[in-house]
């Protein structure tokens, strides 16, 4: 029980986050945003340009960008962990793919070096023997190598 109310609370704040993700994207919003502040601006006579007025515009916008880093973070992760799901599913496809390439996103920052030198290794000297620069290599599909293993 505990654990499906926990479900039901993480989904509904994921369709939360999305919905108000996306809608902070739309140009209304833009607008949205930018008629409060023409309101504001508006009213600043009225409250003689006082700190109340000041605070109330600061306030507002503290809050509101407060809330928003955590929904923008959430659909971030979200766009993140499915992009490399996608990317993991294309590597698991492609026969001449390192397969050793799955979770490279959880190796450390010198495997990962290490990887990327070897990478630029094979990048270094592929162009090295076709002749980099030649324009016929942009229009040209990379021919499959043989599967290494070992990186």
């Amino acid at each position: 029980m505990e654990r499906h109310m926990g479900a039901r609370l993480l989904g509904g704040f994921q369709k939360f986050a999305r919905t108000v993700v996306r809608a902070s994207g739309h140009p209304m919003a833009f607008s949205l945003a930018i008629t409060v502040i023409l309101i504001w601006v508006l009213t600043g006579p009225w409250f003689h340009f006082g700190n109340t007025w000041l605070l109330v515009i600061d306030t507002v916008a503290n809050i509101i960008t407060f809330l928003m880093i955590f929904l923008i973070r959430n659909a971030q992760n979200r766009e993140s962990e499915a992009v490399q799901l996608k990317l993991d599913e294309l590597i698991r496809a492609t026969q001449s793919a390192h397969n050793a390439l799955l979770d490279i996103e959880e190796l450390s920052v010198a495997e990962l070096g290490q990887i990327k030198a070897r990478f630029e290794r094979l990048a270094q000297k592929a162009r090295e023997e076709s002749g980099a620069g030649q324009p016929e290599l942009v229009s040209q599909p990379a021919s499959p190598k043989p599967k290494h293993t070992n990186l």
